[in-house]
């Protein structure tokens, strides 16, 4: 089996309403796909996002002419030649999305051509089903923001929701105030975790922290800037709950420091961003003898979706336990024309579960149409 062809669909969707995080607004929804063809008419489908059109320059003018003609089957080959062959100018960023959107199709295309869900080809299932948590609760344009998220978060919990995921980072007194009204909003049995999205330094999200601990949140999500491990390493010393952080991070390399120096409870890897399966794979297994957790981030469409369930499927307990806690997947409810339209059938969650898929490859049927229908170009 050869490579034939490589496409690539960036994708875009005027929002009716924003929303917002501790770091910018959300007007638009945009993503990039991308298709691999081989001479035996398999195809493969991979995902990333960011900025799409240099993602899909490098792409088709950098990526493309090095992988034509090659077996897909010889996808640790092909990811050690994208990667070195950029090493010069593509360590970390869009060169890394654009090479994990690549990988994630050949890894697609594998396991068509051998008939088996992706988590087949990494050595098995570990689960059947997966806890879903609801992100959303981001920031909208209201006077009355309290008020409306916490009407948010009761839609989660009155849709079965057992894990729900909020956005802080406006001030210390503000997200106080969000965080206890929806904590008493969900009750004591929903798992509730914060996400600052770099919004603090380490003093800040210290002081912050400590009095969040006792409204019992999971884990406590980016709460200073990617490039600070030092600080994230601090923060994680000073608080009684788990620090997550990484889906700002790129390949094995880059996680290899956050795990050296102490950095989080929970390595939050992005398949579609940080070096795709083949990488993923690999900072898992780092992760896993350091006995952190992996728990990966996931934004996008549903080809995206179906990629951390995938891969979820394939990651051990951390730790192993008769009754373990296992890695969740991260179920983005924020407003999304296409999220769910580029594929035939969506994944849905039921009473806070989602099924593995075990149809072969990533598990899904690509809606061409609707890819086609919002096309950026």
């Amino acid at each position: 089996m050869g490579i034939s062809d490589v496409k690539t669909y960036p994708l875009r969707a005027h929002l009716d309403e924003p929303f917002g995080f501790s770091q910018n607004w959300y007007h638009d929804r945009t993503g990039v796909l991308v298709q691999i063809l081989t001479d035996e008419e398999i195809i493969g489908w991979g995902e990333t996002y960011g900025p799409s059109k240099p993602v899909c320059t490098i792409i088709e003018d950098v990526l493309k002419p090095m992988i034509i003609g090659e077996d897909p089957f010889d996808v640790e080959v092909l990811w050690e030649r994208m990667y070195h062959s950029t090493k010069p100018y593509g360590q970390k960023g869009i060169v890394i999305q654009a090479i994990s959107a690549v990988d994630i199709a050949l890894w697609d295309i594998m396991g068509k051509a051998a008939k088996k869900p992706i988590h087949k080809l990494f050595g098995g299932c570990f689960r059947e089903k997966v806890i879903a948590y609801a992100t959303g609760l981001y920031f909208k344009k209201t006077e009355e923001l309290t008020k409306v998220l916490v009407e948010e978060a009761l839609k989660y919990k009155n849709e079965g929701f057992r894990a729900v995921k909020m956005k802080i980072g406006l001030s210390p007194k503000k997200d106080l105030e969000n965080v206890r009204s929806i904590r008493e909003a969900l009750g004591e049995d929903i798992l509730l975790m914060v996400d600052a999205n770099y919004a603090y330094n380490a003093h800040t999200a210290i002081k912050l922290g400590k009095k969040l601990e006792k409204y019992d949140i999971y884990w406590f999500e980016e709460p200073v800037s990617p490039e600070d491990i030092n600080g994230y390493a601090k923060v994680r010393e000073a608080l009684n709950m788990a620090i997550a952080g990484g889906e700002c991070e790129f390949t094995r390399f880059g996680f290899r420091n956050l795990l050296v120096k102490g950095a989080v409870d929970i390595v939050q890897p992005d398949i579609s961003m940080a070096g795709g399966f083949t990488e993923c794979k690999k900072i898992a297994e780092i992760a896993n003898a350091w006995h952190v957790q992996c728990i990966p981030h996931v934004w996008g469409t549903e080809i995206g979706l179906a990629a951390a369930l995938q891969f979820i499927a394939s990651l051990p307990d951390c730790p192993p336990s008769l009754n373990p806690i296992p890695p969740m997947l991260e179920f983005d409810t924020t407003p999304h024309p296409f999220r769910s339209r580029v594929v035939t059938k969506p994944i849905r969650q039921k009473e806070g579960f989602v099924d593995i898929p075990k149809n072969p490859g990533l598990g899904t049927k690509i809606d061409i149409e609707s890819i086609q229908k919002y096309s950026a170009r």
